[in-house]
């Protein structure tokens, strides 16, 4: 299977990168992994709906380049479903039998995905109704994804 990240914005700290290095080197053994870095647009302070609705469409057009016709595509959403790491591994095993093999998990920028890329999305996912930095949940991703195939492959991993 081949898991696609398409993530807005770059990440800095040296700490985040280590961490998506280390589960990047731990999923190796599972899946192949592509990590896709788009541009983020600044956001102004106290930008307006107009504004961030072109901030959004301008950052989805980014995202949907990367999006083929044959990926099954997982947004991460605040208002999407929220499960737990055995459902998680359980629909990742799911689109697997099902002959999916390319699966996108696409994490907006700070202000969100625009409307085109939710019309694309095959299924939204929230990891909580708490908003957490964009950066730091492509660790928190990775690490639910690396606990996804430990769990489908019957492997001990901590609770």
């Amino acid at each position: 299977m081949k898991i696609t990240l398409i993530t807005v914005g770059k990440i800095k700290e040296k700490y985040l990168k280590d961490a998506i290095s280390e589960y990047s080197k731990r999923l190796s053994k599972y899946c192949r992994l592509e990590i896709i870095e788009v541009a983020d647009e600044k956001t102004p302070d106290q930008a307006g709906e107009a504004r961030e609705n072109s901030i959004r469409n301008k950052e989805g057009e980014r995202i949907l380049k990367h999006i083929r016709d044959d990926m099954y595509v997982i947004t991460l959403e605040i208002a999407g479903k929220m499960l737990s790491s055995e459902e998680l591994s359980a629909r990742i095993g799911t689109l697997g039998l099902q002959g999916k093999s390319s699966v996108a998990f696409v994490i907006g920028g700070s202000i969100g995905l625009g409307k085109e890329v939710l019309s694309r999305s095959d299924y939204a996912l929230s990891f909580s109704k708490m908003t957490f930095p964009h950066q730091l949940m492509r660790v928190i991703l990775l690490e639910q994804i690396y606990r996804s195939f430990k769990i489908l492959k019957g492997e001990t991993y901590h609770k």
